[in-house]
């Protein structure tokens, strides 16, 4: 048997009641990983900071532990697991009332781990999080909101120095760069299409990454059936698809619901968000993390125009990576404070921008024309 544990997770280990349970527990987790209560507040939540796996020994104070569990795993982005080690004095009605109880307190996974002969045929995996690439160090060409713009694209892509295969729809880099794209493909653009098959291409080729937009979430959500108000270019996109195969939309939807809220890059030196990211969130995932990344931070009230009202929480960041982002579009990309917006409205007949790292070079070309007329301004 092969457990699966994210690396961002805090487990809480029930029943270490004999020698090859502790055995168990020190054969696959460090001394730093196994704190006992008392140590969870202090210890702990400087683990949970670091964004380290963490594990929690609650033979004292159970229903304490596993409250203190969860509420931590809430607030760190964390997955509560638990193994439960029933060679113990426990019975099967025991285990099942235990089982039900952590899974109504919000634990996501529960393992039963039996016997010595059980244990001995255990092991365990840690999978690192999809926004975890922090081994890979670039170079990297980073790209704003396309919007469908695909003829831009192509003039960028070749701007940077990549060859583009029309026939097969994908680009290549003599040079062994990585492209990474910003999220907002679709919508509003005159070639969604074109835009999507590339950027597939290039994933599947293994020669690029996607983080997901907000444009593309609702496209996703309208694929898979939910009601949603098809404005703001959708009602475009959808019309674009609609002379493509199903084989075509199916993969589409398996592609858009792969993508991730952002990257860690570069050692941690580098991330890369739709919207942007505070330090606190980066290379952590959960619902709340994916709705920001896409977003951005808002007040929670709509300006004269009936659009979010967005906080710049660049001009407070102080983080250590360099943050690139998109999602609000201006005329011009610019560093601030460690992060640079690339959206310069391309579609609105802006400019399709492009950031070089680690070169920090901003490469941009100009739009053909305005695809799309902007409710805001941008500037």
């Amino acid at each position: 048997m092969q457990i699966e544990l994210s690396e961002l997770s805090i487990v809480a280990l029930i029943g270490l009641g004999n020698k090859e349970t502790k055995s168990f527990v020190k054969q696959h987790f460090s001394e730093q990983e196994v704190l006992n209560l008392g140590q969870l507040e202090d210890q702990g939540v400087k683990l949970l900071e670091e964004v380290k796996l963490v594990t929690v020994d609650v033979s004292r104070k159970p229903e304490e532990a596993y409250n203190m569990i969860t509420k931590l795993a809430k607030k760190y982005h964390y997955t509560p697991v638990a193994m439960i080690f029933y060679n113990t004095s426990m019975d099967q009605e025991e285990i099942e009332s235990l089982e039900k109880s952590l899974n109504e307190k919000g634990f996501k996974k529960i393992y039963r781990l039996g016997n010595l002969d059980e244990l001995n045929q255990i092991s365990i995996k840690r999978i690192k999080l999809a926004n975890n690439k922090k081994e890979f160090h670039g170079p990297f060409d980073i790209i704003g909101d396309i919007h469908g713009c695909y003829d831009e694209l192509c003039e960028l892509l070749q701007k940077l120095g990549y060859s583009i295969d029309q026939s097969q729809e994908i680009a290549y880099s003599e040079e062994n760069r990585k492209l990474v794209f910003l999220g907002d493909l679709v919508d509003r653009g005159p070639k969604v299409t074109k835009v999507l098959k590339l950027v597939m291409n290039m994933i599947k080729e293994e020669r690029a990454y996607c983080v997901l937009g907000n444009h593309d979430g609702k496209l996703l959500r309208k694929l898979k059936g939910a009601n949603v108000q098809v404005i703001h270019g959708l009602e475009e996109t959808l019309r674009q698809l609609e002379g493509e195969s199903s084989q075509f939309i199916e993969e589409l939807k398996q592609f858009l619901n792969s993508l991730v809220s952002h990257y860690v890059f570069d050692d941690g030196k580098l991330v890369v968000a739709h919207a942007g990211l505070k330090e606190e969130l980066q290379g952590r995932e959960s619902k709340k993390i994916r709705d920001l990344a896409m977003f951005g931070v808002t007040t929670g009230k709509l300006d004269k125009l009936g659009l979010p009202i967005r906080l710049d929480w660049s001009k407070n960041y102080r983080g250590k990576a360099f943050v690139v982002y998109g999602h609000t579009p201006q005329a011009k990309a610019k560093i601030i404070n460690n992060t640079i917006n690339i959206d310069t409205g391309c579609v609105f007949g802006g400019k399709l921008t492009a950031f070089r790292y680690p070169e920090r070079e901003i490469v941009e070309v100009e739009a053909k024309r305005v695809y799309y007329e902007s409710v805001r301004p941008f500037l």
